[in-house]
C-alpha cells in the first residue's frame, strides 16, 4: 500500500514537471525540472523516514516482554521511591497490614523486590528458608496473617549479595513466577529505591494495578520521587512520610524535613495525595522489633495514619480500575 502511494505521488509530480509551460525558454525548463526533481527526492526521504520510524516502533514493541499476571493474585500494588532512606519498606509493611486491618476478609501478600537490601525479613520478624510445594514453587513464610517472600529468605543474613544484572533479573523472575501465593486480593511489592533494571523488569513483566510513591517533604527526596512517579503508568498517589515530629514531652510539633513538600508535588504532577505519616519513635522501635505499629499499637495515631493510607489506596484502586 505504501509503495503504491509513493509511486502515485512520484508519477503526479513528474507529470506536473513535464506539462508545465515554459516561460523563459530552455534555461527555465531546466531550472523547473531540477526543482521538481528536488521536491520528489524530499518527499521520498520524508516517506522513507516515516516508514523507518514505524518499523523501529514495531520492532521495539516485539522485543518487550508480554505482561503476564501472577497466578492467584488479583491486584498488584507497588510501593516505590526515587531514593532510599525515606521509609518505603516500613510503609509497604504497614500498608499491607493496614489493608487487612481495614477489611479482614481480604487476603494480602508482601513481596520484597529489593534484592540487594531486603528488609521484609526483619520488619516482619521472619527467618528461614521457604519450603517447596508439589509443583516446585516456593511457599511464602507467614506472619501476622501475611504471606511474605524475600531474597532475604534465600541467603544468609550477613552474606553480601554481589551480583551482576543478569543474576538479579533471574532472581526477580523467580520471585515473580516461582512463588505459590495461593489466592490473594492484593500483593504489595516493596520495590528497591531508584529507577533501574529491577523496576523496569517488574513493570514490563506483570500488570500493576497502581503505584504508591513514598517521599519525605525534603526537597532532595522530592526530586527523586518525581522521577519515580514518572516511571509508572498508574500512580495511585504520593505518601508524605516523616512529615512532622511531635515531642513526647511537650507535644510541640517540628517539621524536621520541611512541610507539605509531597502534597505540593502531588498537585504539580496531578496525582492524589494519599496522606501523612509522622516521624515517631514508636514506628522505628516497633519496626526494629519486627512488630509493625499497625499490629503492635493498633489504636495509636501512627497506626491510624497507616490504616487511613490503606483506605485511600483501596479507593484509588477502585477509581483507576473503573
Amino acid at each position: 500500500m505504501l509503495a503504491q502511494l509513493t509511486y502515485r505521488k512520484l508519477s503526479h509530480l513528474l507529470r506536473v514537471c513535464v506539462s508545465k509551460p515554459s516561460v523563459l525558454g530552455t534555461g527555465t525548463e531546466m531550472n523547473t525540472g531540477a526543482s521538481c526533481w528536488l521536491q520528489v527526492k524530499r518527499r521520498q526521504r520524508s516517506v522513507d523516514s516515516k516508514s523507518l520510524a514505524e518499523r523501529q516502533k514495531q520492532q521495539m514493541a516485539r522485543s518487550l516482554p508480554k505482561q503476564k499476571p501472577i497466578s492467584g493474585v488479583q491486584q498488584v500494588v507497588v510501593v516505590a521511591s526515587g531514593k532510599g532512606g525515606v521509609g518505603k519498606s516500613t510503609t509497604a509493611v504497614n500498608l499491607a497490614l493496614g489493608l487487612m486491618a481495614n477489611d479482614p476478609s481480604k487476603s494480602v501478600g508482601l513481596l520484597d523486590a529489593d534484592v540487594y537490601g531486603p528488609s521484609i525479613p526483619t520488619l516482619m520478624n521472619l527467618k528461614g528458608n521457604p519450603e517447596l510445594s508439589d509443583n516446585n514453587r516456593m511457599i511464602p513464610l507467614i506472619n501476622y496473617g501475611v504471606p511474605c517472600m524475600s531474597m532475604g529468605f534465600l541467603v544468609e543474613d550477613t552474606a553480601p549479595i554481589v551480583w551482576r544484572g543478569l543474576m538479579v533479573m533471574s532472581a526477580i523472575e523467580k520471585l515473580l513466577r516461582q512463588v505459590d501465593w495461593g489466592s490473594l486480593d492484593y500483593l504489595v511489592v516493596d520495590m528497591p529505591p531508584g529507577t533501574g533494571d529491577v523496576q523496569l523488569s517488574i513493570t514490563q513483566n506483570i500488570p500493576i494495578a497502581g503505584a504508591v510513591i513514598v517521599s519525605t517533604p525534603q526537597d532532595v527526596a522530592l526530586l527523586d520521587a518525581r522521577r519515580g512517579a514518572e516511571m509508572f503508568r498508574k500512580v495511585l498517589g504520593l505518601v508524605q512520610n516523616m512529615s512532622v515530629f511531635q515531642c513526647p514531652n511537650c507535644n510541640h510539633q517540628t517539621h524536621i524535613f520541611g512541610s507539605d513538600g509531597a502534597r505540593q508535588l502531588a498537585d504539580t504532577l496531578g496525582v492524589q495525595f494519599l496522606g501523612d505519616v509522622p516521624l515517631h519513635l514508636n514506628i522505628r522501635e516497633s519496626s526494629d522489633r519486627g512488630r509493625p505499629v499497625v499490629v503492635s499499637s493498633p489504636d495509636s495515631p501512627e497506626a491510624v495514619a497507616y490504616r487511613s493510607l490503606a483506605s485511600a489506596v483501596v479507593q484509588r484502586l477502585q477509581e483507576v480500575s473503573g
